[in-house]
């Protein structure tokens, strides 16, 4: 099997179809197969087999869903990206484009690990992980030439960076996990020592629907709150991902069905080195509001409109220059209100 196991929903909004590509280490055979499970409540059946898209001759890759689980990106550590559709109901692939085919003869490959679309479909972001210089990559899908709209948005040099794995989060961002490689020895696990920014942090595209530079990437700006990474973000599929109404497949239509409503929750943790508060809301039922920063005196010391994005906002809130002690941070909206309790130390 190669390296990209993944699930996405049935078009019913329920099951799910697991899906991943053979790889044969023994034969080493060039294949284009494809094969999934249906996962139901009566069990795993609906074993398919099917033949699209290039042969592969690497056990390296990547499978990822666009937002709405009908297109997804096949890439490969030989440097293979192609498109394909997937029906939801039948979990037919089909051939879509080739964005980059694996050169023939192989070179000293980039190693293609992995890829994510964008929330609107237009773009396609894709990172490499070889040896030595390593990129990360925008390519317009709406392009006449998909390749030749490839941007480069930063690159990489090993030691000490080593890009891994993107994806695309429920706040509508892109998030990059980057291994950090002395060039020496195995990096796994890391020792006592090794902290630093390119382990503590992920490096984040805020604005993934926008072009080039307006996609906002920021290298190494997401703190992990003193944990690290390595090059893998988790496999996690879109439990969010809701039924294709009106198709064939829609057929659920019980009450016992219906999507239960989650609360809204705010977290909130203070970097005291960076003198930073990162404020994370999920499940926020409003789309206007503002955030709110006040004293233990009741004033207000800080005031900045919402950013909200699928019901979800962050933000890397600088409180240097504020006095130390107990801080409330308030995000409101039209349909909520959020309170924590934050001390600056």
């Amino acid at each position: 099997m190669v390296d990209c196991l993944t699930a996405v929903k049935h078009g019913n909004g329920r099951d799910w179809w697991l899906l991943f590509r053979r790889w044969d280490p023994f034969t080493l055979d060039p294949n284009n197969e494809f094969h999934s499970y249906l996962i139901s409540p009566v069990g795993i059946t609906n074993y398919f087999v099917q033949n699209a898209g290039s042969a592969i001759r690497t056990g390296g890759g990547q499978i990822s869903f666009n937002i709405d689980g009908t297109v997804f990106c096949n890439s490969t550590w030989a440097d293979l990206i192609e498109v394909l559709d997937f029906d939801r109901c039948s979990a037919i692939i089909s051939f879509n484009s080739t964005i980059q085919p694996e050169p023939t003869p192989p070179p000293n490959f980039q190693i293609t690990w992995s890829s994510t679309f964008s929330p609107n479909n237009r773009f396609l972001y894709v990172s490499t992980s070889g040896a030595d210089t390593n990129y990360l990559y925008q390519f317009d899908l709406n392009s006449p030439n998909v390749l030749a709209s490839r941007l480069t948005l930063d690159t990489f040099y090993v030691p000490s960076v080593q890009p891994g794995s993107l994806k695309l989060a429920p706040d509508g961002k892109i998030y990059l996990s980057c291994a950090y490689y002395d060039g020496i020895s195995f990096n796994y696990p890391y020792n006592s020592t090794e902290y630093n920014t390119t382990n503590m942090n992920l490096s984040v595209i805020n604005y993934p629907d926008s072009l080039g530079t307006a996609c906002g990437y920021a290298p190494f700006s997401f703190y992990l709150g003193g944990k690290r990474t390595y090059w893998g973000l988790p496999n996690n599929p879109d439990y969010d991902l809701t039924a294709l109404t009106g198709s064939p497949c829609d057929t659920l239509v019980g009450i016992g069905d219906a999507p239960q409503m989650q609360q809204a929750t705010l977290n909130v943790f203070y970097h005291t080195a960076w003198e930073t508060a990162f404020i994370n809301a999920s499940n926020l039922k409003g789309k206007i509001g503002k955030l709110l920063v006040y004293d233990m005196q009741g004033k207000v010391v800080h005031s900045e409109p919402l950013r909200i994005q699928n019901g979800y906002y962050t933000k890397d809130l600088s409180m240097a220059g504020n006095a130390k002690g107990m801080y409330l941070i308030s995000i409101q909206t039209e349909k909520e209100r959020l309170t924590k309790k934050l001390m600056v130390e």
